[in-house]
This record gives structure tokens, sequence and C-alpha cells, in this order.
């Protein structure tokens, strides 16, 4: 049988097959292999009762995340409010460029529209070529077009503090409490006390990452982040080829196609200084840098 992995917890794996939880054990000689299953695994498991079973098999991953740990996240919600904090581009850009390095589609979603004019910044991710939403949890304005792009998938929520990522939530999914105390009885939710990573489902065939580790997303710092860094800003990338120099940093240097994309107004300025300030938090990694 085939399932999604709600939640890996103390040698326990919660498997969904079908609208249906299983309590899991690893096999001993797949346990062995050093392989880790995580939230959001696709598993292979076996019956051994009515309501528990043993993974025999974790399938191929789309991507995987450590910090939380974490699998196949198909979209990250950027959650930005207008006040108490307000939106930092920098902030925003570097979490973007993080999920691009992780195969992850990054989506931007202003809050509390009904307070202030999110216009200036929408603008300027979609001319990027992200997907950007202007909405008010409180009011549901422009909810319903965000939830439209959500159907299917695993997705997760971050951003600072008092954005409002769960009042956005329950503007999304009204009926969304429930459902997560639905999910949380099976999972035995009570019986550990340490939280750890879970998916709960919000309609059919889509699950929402609940961990405190979104909260401030991070990626662990790769050396392979930096040198495809350029690639992580697609708005940028388009002109990367046309530099004079293979090993051109498009920060400073002269005849720099990116550069002169920004100077001529073919590319956002904002965006190249996230890029370079970026750049330069990364610099001084090597090949052999810690992962």
């Amino acid at each position: 049988m085939n399932g999604i992995l709600l939640k890996a917890v103390s040698g326990f794996y919660y498997v969904e097959n079908g609208g249906e939880v299983f309590e899991c054990k690893a096999r001993g000689s797949f346990r062995n292999s050093g392989v880790s299953p995580l939230a959001g695994d696709q598993v292979e498991f076996e019956k051994t009762n009515i309501c528990h079973g043993v993974v025999t098999a974790v399938m191929p991953r789309k991507n995987f995340l450590n910090r939380p740990p974490v699998a196949n996240i198909d979209k990250l919600l950027i959650v930005s409010a207008f006040a108490d904090p307000a939106p930092n581009p920098y902030q925003i850009d570097k979490l973007s460029a993080m999920a691009v390095y992780h195969d992850i589609e990054p989506i931007v979603v202003f809050n509390q529209c009904d307070k202030g004019d999110f216009s200036d910044l929408a603008a300027r991710y979609r001319n990027a070529g992200l997907a950007a939403f202007v909405v008010s949890a409180l009011t549901g304005e422009g909810t319903a077009a965000l939830k439209d792009t959500l159907h299917g998938g695993v997705f997760a929520l971050t951003g600072n503090s008092g954005v409002g990522k769960s009042t956005l939530l329950n503007a999304l999914f009204g009926d969304l409490q429930l459902k997560t105390g639905e999910v949380s009885r099976k999972l035995g939710r009570g019986r550990h006390t340490t939280r750890h990573t879970e998916l709960f489902p919000v309609d059919r065939d889509t699950y929402v990452v609940d961990t405190p580790g979104f909260s401030s997303f991070e990626t662990e710092t790769e050396y392979a982040f930096k040198e495809n860094l350029i690639y992580c800003f697609p708005d940028l990338a388009v002109f990367a080829n046309d530099c004079r120099f293979t090993s051109c940093t498009h920060t400073c240097e002269a005849g720099c196609a990116v550069l002169e994309a920004v100077e001529c107004g073919k590319a956002d300025p904002g965006r190249h200084r996230s890029y370079c300030r970026l750049f330069e938090e990364l610099k001084d990694l090597r090949p052999w840098s810690k992962k």
C-alpha cells in the first residue's frame, strides 16, 4: 500500500491512505539502511491489522529540508503584514531564493490590505515572475484567489510573528481547526510532549505543514546554494548568460549583463541589491564547507 507520512516521532510513523491513518513501525532492514522517513514522504507500507502497519520503503523525494525536517513541499507562502512588523523585501527575497533552490514554489502573500496599500510591493514580485497575493485575513478579501492556487500538494507558511499566519489559514480553510483536531486524535498527539513536524489535510490531496520551524524558515547553508545563487533569482538569471566572464559574480564586474540590465531598467534594482547582500553573506563558503 502507498500513503503519505503525516508525522514521524519516537519510532512511530503515521501514514495516511484514503483518509485512514495507520500507526506504523519501520521494517528492521529498512530502519538499518540509514534512511530517516520525514513528514511529507510518500511511503510504501504493509498493514498488520486494521489500524497498524510497517513502513517498507520511502519513495524518491522532490526535496527535503533538515530544519525543519520535512519532505516534498510544493509551495511556500511567505507572509508579510502591513505593519508590526512591516514587510521586509530583503527577507522576502532571501526566503524566495531558498525556496527556488529547493524546488519549492515561493508565493508572496501580503496580509492586512484592509490597513494599507501593497500595490507597489505586489507589482515588484509579479514583475519578477513570482506569484504575489494581496489579502485580508480579517475581511476575506483576496483569499479566494489564493486558496485556488493551493489545491493539491503540500504547502507551508513562513513569516514573522504577528503577520497573521494562523488567521490567514482560518480565512482560507474555515474548518481547519476541526480537521486538525480530528487528525491529532488519530495521531495520538498527546502521547508525545515534544512538538514535531506534522502534515494536516485541509482538503482532498492538499496538506499544510505544521511546525514551529517555519516561523523563521532557514535552510542549511550550502556551497552549492552560493554557486547557484543567481539562478535562485530567475528574473536576474535570464541576463546572466550574456555576461562577459563565466566566473562573473554579477555584483560589480565590468561588462556584467545583469548589472547592465539593472542600469537600463530591465531588471529590478531592489532585487539585485538583495542578491548582492545574500551573495555577501555566502561568499566565504568553500566546497568543503559544512552543509
